[in-house]
């Protein structure tokens, strides 16, 4: 079967390789749609990072590895004891690895860029009828969104202020205005990423390079402040910016991975006493809200698509497409 394998810095080949077999309690699946997403592109631009030089503890695999986490499938074959599920079922997958002994266990695992792929039979959520196998590869990253939010003390009339307008930002975005808030303000420097953001749903898009965002977000707020922001960006501007955005005892929730260690000031904290909240990936039962909130109509994100590729050609539309053209995008989806 064809498969696109990650070797190592700016080396991806699609090659033929063995199709994998279902064991007990494992499902196969024909992938239909994977997104790629930064963390593909930080790897093969500088990795491997995450990818495994030694075996991994639960998968053993080493690279080269499969590449693709966020995707959308049928259902090939079912492991001898697997129920509830049946051949022919479109699914979503939730890419986390863990090997059930410990309390914390998310670990980032691909396998989409392939004609099949077998994953435990609980890694899948089954698609409602009217969620289509395009739409459903966009559940994951829109599950990290769902996830941040649920770690924030959000509450209807909340004013919240987004750091970066990406696609983790537009997530976010997507969350809120499903579950409900008060103004959305979003920071973000590239022109179309704001009109993006502005289409989904933000009430306000500042420009960080020409505006006083904290002086913006306080003018907009009455004064007061925003009750959440969410840090999508990770640079030390930034959660500098969004320490002084807050109201008193408003929280920050942050969302980026950082590059590199920076200076931070806790008193700019302290004397609000404000709430500084990490948070990382997501849990099964995001990927389940997120599905209902698009089955339902609350959560519309097919915009987010901004092209689809083939899988012979992912490296050059796919990968250096973003790369060279990032700001155009919100979404490459590959289709297998």
């Amino acid at each position: 079967m064809r498969a696109a394998r990650f070797y190592g810095k700016e080396d991806i080949r699609v090659e033929q390789i063995e199709e994998p077999e279902c064991k007990q309690g494992q499902i196969k699946i024909k992938p239909a749609f994977v997104g790629i997403c930064g963390t593909d592109l930080h790897e093969y631009i500088g990795g491997p990072n995450f990818a495994p030089l030694t075996p991994h503890p639960v998968t053993k695999e080493t690279i080269p590895i499969t590449f693709g986490h966020e995707f959308s499938g049928t259902i090939l074959a079912l492991g001898p004891d697997v129920k509830n599920f049946k051949v022919g079922q479109n699914v979503s997958i939730q890419p986390t690895i863990y090997d059930g002994t410990c309390y914390a266990w998310l670990s980032g695992w691909g396998g989409g860029l392939s004609d099949a792929v077998v994953v435990p039979a609980n890694y899948a959520l089954p698609l409602p009828d009217n969620i289509p196998l395009d739409i459903a590869a966009l559940v994951e990253p829109l599950a990290v969104g769902w996830h941040a939010v649920s770690r924030s003390p959000l509450k209807s009339d909340s004013d919240v202020l987004i750091l970066g307008g990406g696609p983790i930002g537009i997530a976010v975005i997507h969350a809120l205005k499903a579950r409900g808030c008060g103004k959305i303000i979003v920071s973000e420097i590239s022109g179309s990423r704001q009109k993006f953001c502005k289409h989904f749903g933000a009430d306000i898009v500042l420009d960080p390079r020409h505006d006083d965002v904290v002086a913006k977000v306080t003018e907009e707020t009455g004064g007061n402040g925003v009750d959440i922001v969410f840090d999508c960006a990770g640079i030390a501007a930034g959660l500098k910016a969004a320490c002084q955005s807050i109201k008193a005892r408003g929280t920050v929730v942050n969302v980026a991975i950082w590059e590199k260690e920076i200076l931070f000031q806790p008193n700019e904290l302290v004397w609000k006493e404000g709430h500084y909240v990490a948070c990382l990936g997501y849990v099964q039962q995001d990927f389940k809200d997120v599905i209902q909130a698009i089955a339902s109509g609350a959560m519309k994100p097919g915009d987010m698509i901004t092209s689809k590729v083939q899988l012979e050609n992912v490296v050059e539309d796919g990968f250096k497409e973003l790369i060279q053209n990032k700001e155009k995008h919100v979404k490459i989806l590959v289709q297998i």
